[in-house]
């Protein structure tokens, strides 16, 4: 006999279905806003800084909105030169160069006129070659030498929206003892913070970023050992 008061089976049941019903709801609506956070997470940018040089982040993706944001600092007046890098270069293409393989033109050049047409002379234009600079960490390795070398003491590194928070953690990281490092993301660059869910491409740039923060932390923590 059912002791008085205990609930029969499909009221059990009725209130475990209530229970998710409401659990799932509350799922639906937080989502997009946890989403969003984890978009804008990835977002750092100073409107308000002024520095020495726009460094042009040349690792990553969609380059050209970087170049276009640095072009637009320099006409700001926010900073008094513009640094780009690159010339990377793989064991294949070294080979072809030990055959005879000559480049058409330098590796900055087309860089070097889109600057200028945008309103950057040549003479403004800090130009690095660097040839091993794989990832955000080798890059500035790499270029943070030469701007110490130039006596540049302040920077805004110029990159795409999504890669800012990383970017300028690398950096400060690194250099952070003589250089004063601010993140500025590339007003053209199409990330979107509160929408990236909604594009396959953007969707990849979030797990890409997400998985490269857990790649610097791991290499931090273990690559010394």
């Amino acid at each position: 006999m059912r002791a008085h008061g205990t609930p029969t089976r499909p009221r059990r049941w009725g209130r475990r279905l209530l229970l998710l019903v409401l659990l799932l709801a509350m799922a639906w609506f937080a989502t997009p806003v946890l989403l969003e956070a984890a978009g804008r997470f990835l977002v750092s940018d100073d409107r308000t800084t002024r520095a020495d040089a726009a460094v042009v982040l040349a690792t990553g993706v969609d380059y050209y909105p970087r170049l276009i944001e640095a072009a637009a600092l320099y006409r700001e007046q926010r900073v008094a030169r513009v640094v780009i890098d690159g010339n990377r270069k793989t064991d294949v293409l070294r080979r072809l160069e030990a055959q005879g393989f000559v480049p058409a033109a330098t590796w900055d050049e087309d860089s070097l006129r889109i600057l200028e047409l945008l309103g950057v002379p040549r003479e403004d234009v800090l130009a690095v070659s660097a040839e091993n600079a794989y990832d955000t960490v080798s890059e500035a390795q790499l270029v943070g030498p030469v701007l110490n070398g130039a006596g540049i003491d302040s920077v805004l590194v110029t990159t795409s929206k999504s890669h800012t928070r990383r970017a300028g953690y690398i950096w400060r990281r690194l250099h952070g003892d003589w250089l004063q490092v601010v993140s500025v993301a590339a007003r053209e660059d199409p990330y979107r913070p509160d929408g990236w869910w909604r594009s396959g491409r953007q969707i990849r740039w979030v797990l890409a970023e997400y998985g490269a923060w857990l790649y610097l932390h791991w290499k931090l923590a273990f690559g010394s050992r």
